[in-house]
C-alpha cells in the first residue's frame, strides 16, 4: 500500500520499501549520501544524507528512514543543511589525501598540470596541448617566460630538483600549435571590446570566442602582445615565436585594430554604445622611481627594454651600466645590457640576494654572464659630473621583517660611498596608469567588485592593471575570469564552479622523502633533464633564444620523474563534490588527519586508508554482493580502519571484480592506473 505524506511542503507518494531518499529522487530532489548503496544491507554511517522529522525535529539518515503516512520531511530547511555541512566537514577533518596535485594548486591559471605533463610523456602533444589551453592560451609565450609557480611545489624537490614542467608546455605548444585548432562555437552576436592587447586582453578576447562572443581588441602600440613583446627581451622570447602565437587569434577570428590608445584615440563611452561590454586590460606601463635626489637623470627599465625591443635589438653600447632593483626586470636590464656590449654591469639592491624577487634561474644565468651584484645597497642621490652619473648609495642591514614578509632594509650609519657609470636604469617597480573615468583603489589599480573583474555594468577590467604588475600567466589567469563574467551577463551562462575543496597531504617542505606517497611503478630515480644552452660566448654578444627546447625523449624521460601526486578519484570524488556544494572547509575543525597510509602490494589495485571515511560500504560489498570476506573493519576509536585479514595483500583475482572499488565513496580504493 502506498505512503502518503510530505517533502518540505508538498505531498508525495512513496511505494511499499522506499526510503525516503528514494522517493525524494523520484521528486527531483537531490540528498547527498556517501555510504548509500542498494545492493547491500543499510549502513547509515555518514549521516551526509540527514532530514529532519518536522513533527518530532528529530534528524533521520534518508538512505534507510522509510517514511510514515503523514509524515512531514524537511529536506533542505538550514538547520537540516548546516547538520550535513558538519557531517561533512567532520569526514573532511581526518580525510588525508591529495584532492589534486600540488604544481596545479600553485599554477595560478589552474591549469591541469600532471594530465598534460602525462600526455606529453607519452608522446600525445595534441592532447597535452589541448589541456594545456583549457587555462593557458599562450602556452609557447608562457613555456618560455613563466616563473614556473608549479615548480616550486612540486615533490621532486624533496631531496632533489622539480619535474622540469614548463617545458613540457613548451614543447607540446612549439610541435602542435601551427596546426591545433580549437572547436569553435557559433557566434552568438554579442560583441565585446577588449582594450589592451597584452596577455591579459589577449586571454579575455580568446575565451570570449571559445563562449560564442565576438571580441575586437584594440591595442595601442602597432602590434599586439603587451609587455610580452615590448618588456620581455628578445634571449627570453623571441618575437617571431610570439608573433606565430599572436597569428593563431586571428585565426580564430578575433579582430586587432592597432595604433588606439583609451583616452586620446578610444573613448570609453563610444565603445559603450557600440560594443555589448568593454573589458580593459591596459596593463602597467608606468614605471615606479627610485625615490631619491636626481631620480630623473635615470632611465626607466621597461622604456630601457622597450627602446632596445622597437630598435630590433640595435642599439649603442650603454657604457657601464648600473641598474637598481632586483626583480624580474632588472634582470632583463642587466642582461640586455651585457649584450649591448657594456663592459661593466652592476646591480644594486637594497635587500640580501636571498630576499631578491627575481627568478633564481634569471638571477643565476646573469651571474653566469658577467654581472656584478652589491647587496644591502640603496641609492640615496643620483648626479652628473664631467659627463659621468654619479650614484650615491649607502649600505644596508636588515632589520624585522615588512608587509611583504621581507626583512626590512635599514640604513647604516656612515656608510655612503659612490659609484660612478654611464648609464643608470631604474627597475624599481610599474604601476596602472588608470583611464579618466574609471575608479581606482589606494593602489591605482582599477576598482573591481568581489570577482575581481567587474567594474560596473557591462564593464570588465583584467590583468595588471587590476592586480598591480604580475605575471604573463597570472595576467591570462584573470582575462579568462574576465571573459567568463562577460559571458555570464551578456549570455546567462553560469561561470564554470571551480573546486574549492582541496586536501592536501602537504607542500614538499613539509614532507620527507618516506612520507612521500609513490603509486607509479616505473618512477624514475634519474637527475632532472638538462636544458641545451648555446655557448656562453654566444650568450653574451648576441640575443639569440638562451636555450632550446626539450627533445621529446627528453620529455618522455623527465615525464617518468612525476610522482603523479594528484588523487586517482579527483573526479568522481562524493566526499569532494557534496562538500563543495555545502560549502565546507577542510579546516572547519582541528585535528590530527590520518596518517598517509597505503598499499600497493597488489598489481592494479591501491589501498589508501589516509582517504578511507570508514563507511563500510567496501566490507559490505564483498561479503554480501561478492560472497567474500576479504575485508573488515578492524580496532576501535580512531584507530579504526578497513583491512585485511592478518594485514594481508589483497589476492590477485580481485583485479576481475573491482565492485569494492565501484562502490567506494572516495578512492580509498582505486585501480593505481590513473583513468
Amino acid at each position: 500500500m502506498n505512503i502518503e505524506f510530505f517533502l518540505d511542503g508538498k505531498a508525495v507518494t512513496a511505494e511499499p520499501g522506499q526510503t525516503i531518499m528514494d522517493v525524494a529522487k523520484a521528486n527531483g530532489i537531490t540528498i547527498p549520501g556517501l555510504c548509500g548503496e542498494k545492493r547491500i544491507s543499510k549502513t547509515t554511517s555518514c549521516f551526509v544524507c540527514v532530514v529532519r522529522d518536522k513533527k518530532t525535529g528529530k534528524f533521520l539518515p534518508s538512505c534507510s528512514a522509510r517514511p510514515t503516512p503523514g509524515q512531514d520531511i524537511e529536506v533542505t530547511h538550514p538547520e537540516v543543511l548546516e547538520m550535513r555541512r558538519t557531517a561533512l566537514n567532520l569526514l573532511l577533518s581526518e580525510h588525508n589525501g591529495d584532492c589534486e596535485a600540488p604544481c596545479t594548486i600553485a599554477c595560478p591559471a589552474h591549469a591541469a598540470v600532471e594530465e598534460y605533463v602525462r600526455a606529453a610523456a607519452n608522446g600525445d602533444f595534441t592532447e597535452a596541448l589541448r589541456i594545456i589551453k583549457e587555462r593557458i592560451p599562450m602556452p609557447m609565450t608562457i613555456g618560455r617566460v613563466c616563473p614556473r609557480f608549479c615548480e616550486k611545489q612540486c615533490r621532486r624537490n624533496i631531496g632533489g630538483e622539480p619535474v622540469a614542467i614548463n617545458e613540457f608546455k613548451r614543447l607540446a605548444a612549439d610541435k602542435c600549435f601551427d596546426t591545433f585548432m580549437e572547436e569553435l562555437p557559433a557566434l552568438s552576436g554579442k560583441q565585446v571590446a577588449v582594450i589592451g592587447g597584452g596577455p591579459a586582453g589577449l586571454a579575455a578576447a580568446y575565451y570570449l570566442r571559445r563562449l560564442g562572443i565576438a571580441a575586437t581588441v584594440f591595442e595601442m602600440m602597432p602590434k599586439a602582445g603587451g609587455m610580452t613583446r615590448y618588456g620581455i627581451p628578445e634571449y627570453r622570447l623571441p618575437k617571431t615565436i610570439l608573433d606565430r602565437e599572436i597569428s593563431h587569434f586571428s585565426k580564430m577570428g578575433i579582430q586587432f585594430e592597432f595604433g588606439k590608445k583609451l583616452g586620446d584615440d578610444l573613448q570609453l563611452s563610444d565603445l559603450q554604445k557600440k560594443f555589448d561590454a568593454v573589458i580593459t586590460a591596459v596593463g602597467c606601463w608606468q614605471a615606479s622611481g627610485m625615490r631619491c635626489e636626481g631620480e630623473e637623470l635615470a632611465v626607466s627599465g621597461i622604456d630601457f627594454l622597450r627602446e632596445v625591443i622597437e630598435n630590433d635589438c640595435v642599439a649603442a653600447n650603454p657604457g657601464k651600466v648600473l641598474v637598481v632593483g632586483g626583480g624580474n626586470t632588472a634582470m632583463d636590464c642587466l642582461r640586455t645590457s651585457v649584450r649591448l656590449g657594456s663592459p661593466e654591469v652592476i646591480c644594486i639592491y637594497r635587500r640580501s640576494e636571498a630576499e631578491m624577487p627575481a627568478e633564481k634561474i634569471e638571477i643565476h644565468e646573469a651571474k653566469e654572464e658577467g654581472v656584478k651584484f652589491q647587496f644591502l645597497t640603496a641609492p640615496v642621490k643620483l648626479e652628473k659630473r664631467n659627463g659621468k652619473l654619479v650614484l650615491t648609495c649607502q649600505k644596508m642591514v636588515l632589520g624585522e621583517p615588512d608587509a611583504s614578509g621581507r626583512r626590512k632594509p635599514v640604513p647604516e650609519a656612515g656608510s655612503d660611498f659612490e659609484i660612478e657609470a654611464d648609464t643608470v636604469i631604474a627597475a624599481i617597480g610599474q604601476k596602472t596608469a588608470a583611464p579618466a573615468g574609471l575608479p581606482v583603489d589606494r593602489y591605482g589599480c582599477l576598482d573591481t567588485q568581489d570577482d575581481h573583474v567587474t567594474v560596473g555594468e557591462k564593464l570588465y577590467a583584467a590583468g595588471d592593471c587590476v592586480s598591480g604588475a604580475a605575471t604573463v600567466v597570472e595576467a591570462v589567469a584573470s582575462g579568462r575570469r574576465a571573459a567568463l563574467a562577460a559571458a555570464r551577463d551578456l549570455l546567462g551562462a553560469p561561470m564554470p564552479k571551480e573546486e574549492t575543496i582541496f586536501v592536501s597531504r602537504g607542500n614538499w617542505q613539509d614532507l620527507t622523502r618516506d612520507e612521500l606517497v609513490v603509486l607509479r611503478d616505473d618512477l624514475s630515480e634519474a637527475p632532472r633533464e638538462k636544458l641545451n644552452y648555446i655557448p656562453l660566448a654566444e650568450r653574451k654578444t648576441s640575443f639569440k633564444e638562451v636555450c632550446a627546447t626539450m627533445t621529446p625523449e627528453q620529455i618522455a624521460a623527465e615525464g617518468k620523474r612525476c610522482i603523479e601526486c594528484s588523487c586517482s578519484d579527483k573526479h568522481d570524488c562524493k566526499l569532494r563534490k557534496f562538500a563543495e556544494e555545502a560549502g565546507c572547509s577542510t579546516d572547519a575543525y582541528a585535528g590530527v588527519r590520518q596518517p598517509a597510509v597505503y598499499d600497493v602490494r597488489h598489481p592494479e589495485i591501491i589501498q589508501d586508508r589516509g582517504k578511507c571515511i570508514k563507511c563500510g560500504v567496501c566490507v559490505k560489498i564483498c561479503k554480501e554482493v561478492v560472497n567474500k570476506s576479504l575485508l573488515s573493519l578492524q580496532k576501535r576509536g580512531f584507530k579504526s580502519c578497513v583491512s585485511t585479514a592478518f594485514g594481508a595483500a589483497l589476492p590477485d583475482s580481485c583485479r576481475e571484480c573491482g565492485e569494492c572499488i565501484n562502490a567506494c565513496p572516495t578512492g580509498a580504493l582505486d585501480w593505481r592506473k590513473k583513468r
